[in-house]
């Protein structure tokens, strides 16, 4: 829960109080929908259950921990169609595949997209259950992940054009002395923008810029 209220503050969601992890559930069979909604809610998680993949892509969805649970074989768009729409526009939804039939190419395929599991039905409850801690947990990273990318990028969109080239250089490996040479400004004045640099980054050390920019994929002078 914590983590779902602090990715709602920093998305700029709305501030009432989250629900706990989301599991979304698209099958075409009512009685499975209706299964897997009881099983889900007595875990305490809550239940959002689809007819179909175009349903789950038409609502909308809050960024908060959650992952799908999806019939392969469903009328329209099939599960591993919705499995690469999903991929793309929000990676941090894991997936657990059921389906009726098993059907290794289409495992493999599944597998190979990221599923975290493919259960043929009937499944045990405490298999699926697993999976769904297992995907929760995966989801949960990917969020925090996304939050501290956000929140980089937004400190870096704080710098000034040469704020910017100063922490190019600096975390190339360059002394002040040579950072100066390169701009045609005294080592005074990059000692200055570099402070505030590492201020706005909120860096501790010139290590933590370097990581800060490997994951900013930040590789040449602005």
């Amino acid at each position: 829960m914590r983590l779902a209220q602090t990715v709602s503050h920093e998305l700029g969601l709305a501030t009432m109080p989250p629900p706990s992890s989301v599991v979304f559930v698209v099958d075409d069979d009512i009685s499975v929908r209706e299964s897997l909604e009881l099983l889900i809610q007595n875990e305490g998680w809550q239940p959002k259950t689809f007819e179909s993949a175009q349903e789950f892509l038409d609502y909308r969805r809050a960024l908060i921990p959650s992952c799908l649970v999806l019939d392969l074989s469903l009328p329209g768009l099939n599960g591993l169609e919705l499995q690469k729409r999903v991929s793309v526009e929000r990676a941090e939804i894991p997936i657990i595949f059921i389906t009726g039939h098993g059907d290794i190419p289409k495992t493999v395929e599944a597998m190979k997209g990221g599923a975290v599991e493919f259960l043929t039905k009937p499944f045990n409850d405490e298999v699926l259950l697993t999976a769904i801690r297992r995907a929760l947990e995966r989801s949960r990273l990917a969020l925090a992940h996304k939050i501290e990318l956000q929140e980089l990028r937004d400190r870096y969109a704080s710098l000034t054009p040469r704020e910017g080239q100063v922490m190019a250089l600096v975390v190339s490996g360059l002394l002040n002395k040579q950072v100066g040479g390169e701009l045609g400004i005294s080592e005074k004045t990059v000692k200055a923008h570099r402070g505030q640099v590492m201020q706005k980054m909120k860096a501790n050390s010139v290590a933590d810029l370097v990581k800060m920019a490997e994951k900013l994929h930040l590789t040449a002078l602005p």
